[in-house]
């Protein structure tokens, strides 16, 4: 069940960017960066249905996480990506190349050997007020370091710790996730007298600001490849270190995981700098309507090699 709710989350997560990046494309270049692009975006039908979209990303992942565990939910999520060029290949008739073929093979395969190696079981210990307070210090010095970086260097180099920061915000919103749901068996009514619920928003918050720095600081693929790369690697670690997950690494299955890691990630940093990624991920404005126009049927700006 956990695991067929996180695939469709990701789905959900793709489609949420088709969508949403629909509904500002054509918005106004003095926008950029400014409360104005949310005004003129909700008065966009595609982009409130993104919106919807994306609340029903979140209860999915919120009910992946309700019967899984953070160490196969979060890792499945990268799934977005593949599911984002299926989407711009099929419905958008855009064309694949080898490095969309071939990331999104790397990543699908990668993902399962990993599950499959790593048999994850566990999960179930509750963590005390002295293991979140572990867990939260090294959480906010992650993100510290990480932001103190993109104080030197180049766009890139900026960008992409930046979405280091992100990443590692969005990992313990997870695991925020992962614990609020163990509030709700007590009760609708105990969930919003305990912390849970308000760490989450926080920490979502504080995610999206990161997110959304990360953009703005340099090119999409620097930014990109760190949110999807970091977040699970922070997740599994979380997973095993605060809820007490469990992978299985004897008989060598240690170093097939590790290797099956690596090929995910390989493929979802060949994503990250697929041309058709890049147009609907960036938020430069730059060919604003290469989607709009493929739905009216016309061919839409060229799209440049990556």
């Amino acid at each position: 069940m956990a695991y067929v709710l996180a695939v469709m989350a990701a789905f959900a997560n793709a489609l949420t960017s088709v969508l949403q990046r629909m509904g500002v494309e054509s918005a106004p270049a003095d926008t950029n960066l400014k409360l104005s692009l949310i005004a003129y975006a909700m008065r966009r039908t595609v982009w409130i249905a993104g919106f919807m979209v994306l609340i029903a990303a979140f209860l999915l992942q919120f009910l992946a996480l309700h019967f899984g565990r953070l160490t196969t939910v979060q890792p499945i999520l990268t799934l977005e990506l593949p599911f984002l060029v299926a989407i711009l290949g099929i419905w958008f008739r855009l064309p694949l190349t080898w490095r969309e073929w071939v990331g999104a093979s790397m990543a699908a395969g990668g993902l399962a050997a990993f599950l499959a190696l790593s048999a994850p079981s566990g999960g179930n210990e509750t963590p005390n007020l002295e293991d979140w307070g572990i867990v939260s210090f090294a959480v906010i010095a992650g993100c510290s370091v990480a932001v103190l970086l993109t104080r030197v260097g180049s766009p890139a180099w900026r960008a992409a710790w930046f979405g280091t920061a992100g990443a590692i915000a969005f990992g313990f919103t997870a695991a925020l996730i992962k614990t609020m749901n163990d509030e709700i068996t007590r009760g609708w009514s105990h969930v919003f007298l305990s912390w849970p619920p308000y760490a989450v928003a926080g920490a979502g918050l504080v995610g999206v600001f990161l997110a959304q720095n990360a953009f703005h600081a340099g090119p999409v693929t620097a930014s990109q490849s760190a949110l999807v790369i970091v977040d699970p690697l922070v997740s599994i670690a979380i997973g095993i270190g605060l809820f007490g997950d469990h992978v299985q690494t004897a008989g060598g299955r240690l170093i097939g995981e590790i290797l099956a890691m690596m090929v995910l990630l390989a493929g979802v940093f060949s994503l990250t700098r697929s041309p058709l990624v890049v147009k609907v991920k960036s938020e430069d404005g730059e060919d604003a309507h290469v989607l709009s126009a493929r739905r009216r049927g016309g061919p839409g700006p060229a799209l440049e090699p990556g």
